[in-house]
């Protein structure tokens, strides 16, 4: 089994190209669990609450794993929560970086701030923190080892620049 992770700042489709590919790959793909959980806790998120998204990502990751698909997309995961724990909270759990290691990822789709920024209440990261963070989750993917490359375009190009980066990497023919 592949494991695909579409990473990157805050609104720049990373949801829309998990699915995307999810639906053209005819694979499982995992949602981003963290904004769905801190919108429904109504009220300031904390260290526990972010240490729950960590563990909560490694179940989805383990539940998937039980179908054995082909390939399986990951729309964001721990690279992103440990960079999270660092920005807001100056410190990260130290079993995130044994989970990093455990769990193999084969490519880590980024996906550059290339895109308008759209507000919402859970988003607290536009303007120049975008490229901020791309710079961070570059830096912990690249400790890793693993592959990865970037991701821009604007609509449709956006998604077919993803979809190409993936059959690219892993040999698909049409």
């Amino acid at each position: 089994m592949k494991k695909i992770v579409v990473t990157g700042p805050e609104s720049t489709g990373k949801s829309l190209i998990s699915e995307y590919l999810g639906e053209k790959l005819n694979v499982p793909w995992i949602p981003e669990f963290a904004r769905e959980y801190i919108s429904e806790i109504n009220r300031p998120y904390t260290y526990s609450d972010v240490e729950h998204i960590a563990h909560s990502q490694i179940l989805q990751l383990s539940e998937k794993e039980q179908l054995n698909p082909p390939f399986l997309i990951l729309d964001t995961w721990l690279i992103i929560t440990k960079v999270w724990f660092e920005e807001v909270f100056k410190k990260y759990p130290s079993w995130i970086d044994a989970e990093l290691g455990k769990h193999k990822i084969d490519l880590y789709l980024v996906c550059m701030p290339d895109v308008p920024w759209v507000p919402d209440p859970l988003r607290e990261n536009g303007g120049e923190k975008r490229e901020y963070l791309l710079n961070r989750y570059l830096e912990e993917i690249k400790k890793t080892g693993c592959n990865f490359v970037l991701i821009s375009g604007i609509g449709e190009s956006r998604y077919n620049n993803a979809l190409f980066e993936v059959k690219k990497h892993f040999n698909i023919e049409e």
